[in-house]
């Protein structure tokens, strides 16, 4: 099978080796040759342009810094692929530009899957990645043994864009989870901790313990709050605790006050016996969602993992 990869970045790199060194006829292209040193060293073909890499491949893939680069590279693919091949889009992506693009390549009979990957550079050098998958499924499991080269998570999600509602999701997830964190870092900072131990201790806390995602299936995924296993009304006393510490230090708390916004609407709803997650739901109620998965689904969800 003929293979192309586009795009030799920090990324790409790594997982275009990986399909390399898994034996596959591998032609590879990035706007730098130099990038791609070591893929003809490990028996890449080189190839000068996009159109020179598609040329007589069955599957392209591609890993592009964004929506603006992945349109470029494609308007130049639907030109140079034959009808039934494949173009699986590693790239972080808008999901709106990528079903646009899915459109005009399906009149065609060439499959588009967006695939974003989650791992970094140090999971794309060693094939552990998750690949977030939106697309043809039939196609996915056509090439699923391409993808399980480089990434240990290959998950097939939904349609065509999918793949990077997921991803960005848990990006979005990430980078603001971090924010929050060096703001009650900082409170504790302030509030006499050595950073050493208060990561410490808080690693060793019922967050840290657990994986943050786990943590929703009992109540949120499940829209149950009742019995409560850490009640409303005492979560919102520990977080008016720690806004005062806030104020007294004189730190910033905007995370903290924005989430007290929705834990006091909650409490003003009666809710101070349900579990201290239900102010989550005052999120998919603005958002015009809901949110319910049964107990069994959950449970066979995380034997996934």
């Amino acid at each position: 099978m003929q293979l192309a990869f586009i795009g030799l970045g920090t990324m790409g790199a790594g997982m275009a080796l990986n399909l390399i060194k898994a034996g596959h006829d591998v032609a590879v292209h990035d706007l730098r040759k130099e990038s791609a040193t070591r893929h003809l060293d490990a028996g890449a073909r080189w190839a000068a342009t996009v159109a020179e890499a598609a040329a007589g491949a069955q599957v392209v893939f591609t890993s592009v810094p964004g929506p603006k680069e992945m349109r470029q590279v494609g308007a130049t693919l639907l030109d140079a692929l034959a009808p039934g091949s494949t173009w699986f889009d590693l790239s972080t992506n808008s999901p709106s530009v990528v079903r646009e693009v899915h459109k005009g390549f399906a009149e065609k009979d060439i499959a588009l899957l967006d695939a974003p990957v989650s791992g970094g550079p140090i999971g794309a050098n060693a094939g552990k990645l998750a690949i977030y998958v939106g697309g043809d499924q039939a196609v996915f499991e056509r090439y699923r043994s391409l993808l399980d080269v480089i990434g240990d998570q290959v998950l097939h999600v939904g349609d065509i864009g999918a793949g990077n509602v997921a991803k960005l999701v848990h990006n979005c997830a990430s980078i603001t989870m971090r924010m929050m964190i060096a703001e009650v870092f900082s409170l504790g900072v302030k509030g006499g901790m050595e950073p050493l131990a208060l990561w410490h201790a808080v690693r060793q806390g019922a967050i840290g313990r657990s994986r943050t995602f786990d943590r929703i299936g009992d109540q949120y995924l499940q829209d149950k709050y009742e019995p409560a296993s850490f009640a409303l009304k005492l979560a919102h006393k520990d977080l008016t605790l720690a806004l005062d510490l806030g104020r007294e230090l004189d730190v910033p708390m905007k995370y903290a006050e924005r989430a007290m916004e929705d834990f006091q609407a909650a409490l003003d709803r009666g809710w101070g016996d349900r579990d201290s997650r239900s102010p989550m739901q005052l999120i998919n109620e603005r958002a015009g969602v809901q949110i319910k998965v049964s107990a069994e689904d959950v449970k066979k969800t995380m034997a996934r993992a």
